[in-house]
């Protein structure tokens, strides 16, 4: 999490500075209109501008956090997408774009994370806490069976409960205390 502040620092910090020294592109600006989950491209080369895109599908904007960088409108996405841009004019290949991504930002702006050490229980945490649910959902089924099956009726209540089960009116019944009935109705004395 340090490490994404301080990329995030630094990257505020250095936007100014950026923004002042950038380096016209060596292919020609044109404006290509954007799919409704990318931003708009500014460059005419539509080979290199596929391949961009492929490659910043693959990366998450590290101010946005749920978007892609072909997706995201924020100032350091056109930035990463510009410097893809020109990685790949330099000849560099997908993995290596992605693993330049990774040592500079951390493992955080890859969709994918590698599995290793570190990212372990991003893939392993999902299985883990669904073998938790279940062996919780196990326990609790068990438990209940041996509840009510340790519950046995005496014979009176088993019979009683025929009873009422074949509809049978039973005569021995007490009222509940709360309700007053003839039967239980006491009269004031004066």
């Amino acid at each position: 999490m340090r490490n994404f502040f301080l990329v995030l620092w630094m990257t505020c910090a250095a936007a100014p500075w950026a923004a002042a020294q950038a380096v016209t592109p060596a292919v020609t600006p044109a404006v290509t209109p954007a799919t409704p989950h990318q931003a708009p491209s500014t460059f005419a080369d539509p080979v290199l501008e596929a391949r961009v895109l492929v490659i910043a599908e693959e990366l998450r904007c590290l101010v946005c956090q749920n978007e892609t960088i072909a997706a995201s409108h924020a100032d350091l996405a056109i930035d990463l997408r510009k410097q893809i841009r020109t990685k790949l004019v330099e000849g560099q290949s997908q993995q290596q774009i992605l693993d330049f991504m990774a040592d500079r930002y951390g493992d955080f702006v890859l969709y994918r994370p590698r599995l290793k050490a570190s990212t372990i229980m991003l893939w392993a945490g999902p299985f883990a806490l669904l073998m938790v649910a279940l062996a919780a959902l196990t326990m609790n089924i068990r438990r209940r069976r041996q509840s009510i099956s340790s519950t046995k009726l005496s014979p009176a209540d088993a019979e009683r409960a025929q009873r009422l089960l074949d509809g049978a009116v039973v005569a021995n019944t007490v009222p509940p205390a709360n309700k007053a009935t003839p039967a239980n109705r006491t009269t004031p004395s004066p």
